[in-house]
Formats: C-alpha cells, sequence, structure tokens
C-alpha cells in the first residue's frame, strides 16, 4: 500500500478548517493508500493553529507545523514537502477549499496508472476579473 502525504499551507484560515478537516478526512478514507496530512502555519494571527492543533489531537493522520511568521505560501508548501519525505506521494492542497478535496481520489488513480505528475486545470475562478 501506498503512502500519500497531502501538504496543506495555511494562513488566517479558522473559518474554513473545520469544513477542511471533515471533507478532506471523509474523501480520504476512501482511498486504498494510507494517507497523511501535513498543516503548515504560515504565521497566522487569528486561531488557525489552535484548531491545527486540535485535529491534530484528535486524528492520528493530522500533524502540523507552525512558522514564527509569515514567510509566504511557497516556503510553507516547501516545509511541508521536506516533512512529507516518507511518503511515495505528495499532494499539494489549499486550504480554502476552491480545489475541492473529493477530487483527489482521481489524482490518486491517474497516479496509479503512471502518471509521475498530476495537476488540475480550474475551468472557473471565484474571484471576479480586473
Amino acid at each position: 500500500m501506498a503512502r500519500v502525504c497531502i501538504v496543506i499551507p495555511c494562513l488566517n484560515e479558522e473559518a474554513v478548517l473545520p469544513l477542511l478537516f471533515e471533507r478532506l478526512t471523509k474523501a480520504a478514507d476512501d482511498w486504498r493508500e494510507e494517507w497523511s496530512v501535513i498543516c503548515v502555519d504560515d504565521g497566522s494571527t487569528d486561531r488557525t493553529w489552535e484548531l491545527l492543533c486540535g485535529q491534530a489531537r484528535g486524528n492520528p493522520h493530522w500533524s502540523a507545523i507552525s512558522f514564527s511568521r509569515n514567510f509566504g505560501h511557497q516556503t510553507a508548501v516547501s516545509a511541508g514537502i521536506f516533512h512529507a519525505r516518507e511518503a511515495d506521494a505528495v499532494i499539494v492542497l489549499d486550504a480554502d477549499l476552491q480545489d475541492p478535496p473529493e477530487i483527489l481520489g482521481a489524482f490518486l488513480e491517474a497516479w496509479r496508472n503512471g502518471a509521475e505528475v498530476v495537476y488540475a486545470v480550474r475551468q472557473k475562478r471565484k474571484e471576479r476579473a480586473l
């Protein structure tokens, strides 16, 4: 069985984290792989770190890393990938749920079928045009 790690950079995500925890855990329970999640708190000023710690205490699949200040999205992603070194595959997912965790099963299927890199192209964006 393969080991999959989902890396999630977080910055002031307290409003969406409970739903992320629920949806990602439910989706991952349907996968045929061992899975874990590493959330990287990139210097949040809200309750993000508190919620991440609570999730990590209550569910052994989840863990969290905290930065002392905001270092930026890519640094948070890099730190998560570094700590996922025992995984056979790493998935990077934003915490804001604009990319649904439920679609990750299809990514894993493509990976199982031999794809080395799997990514999605968003058809619609929630942001308004300038």
